[in-house]
């Protein structure tokens, strides 16, 4: 169940502003980073190679991949915000992708979202520009914040 509820784009517009969340945490294992390694083709030893990032790494340990750290937002994204009242949702991209910290395996990390602009852009669409912020469990500084655009359309009457 999400932590709060928009009905259409007056319900966004609400919620424009507010930040919303923490969601729940998420364990990052070794075995999501070495999965994804094989999905995308990098295999980094920073990522992969357990035995040697305890010796070379900055981190003492591997650290997930960021876009393994951006893909992660789709599961926290329903969690955080449910939407109704629209006949569709797309994904229409990302402005702004930082990785501020890095996400070691082992680690859990949460979500917050804020919805940060709401557009009309003709034909009964919406953009929808939400930032999500992702922190690692006992960090300081986030390790994701980024501008996901998406654009959601309305029935026409």
């Amino acid at each position: 169940m999400a932590i709060a509820t928009a009905n259409g784009i007056e319900g966004l517009r609400e919620l424009q502003g507010q930040t919303v969340g923490p969601s729940d945490w998420r364990e990052v294992t070794q075995e999501m980073i070495n999965t994804f390694a094989d999905l995308s083709g990098d295999d980094q030893w920073i990522h992969v190679d357990v035995e040697r990032a305890k010796t070379e790494s900055p981190f003492g340990t591997t650290v997930a991949h960021g876009n393994l750290t951006l893909g992660l937002v789709d599961g926290f994204r329903k969690s955080l915000i449910e939407s109704t009242g629209f006949v569709l949702g797309v994904n229409y991209g990302w402005n702004k992708v930082r990785f501020p910290a890095p996400v070691p395996a082992g680690s859990r990390v949460r979500a917050t979202s804020e919805v940060v602009e709401i557009d009309d852009v003709g034909g009964g669409w919406f953009q929808v520009v939400t930032r999500f912020t992702l922190e690692v469990e006992g960090n300081e500084k986030p390790c994701f914040v980024g501008d996901q655009v998406g654009r959601a359309l309305v029935a026409q009457s």
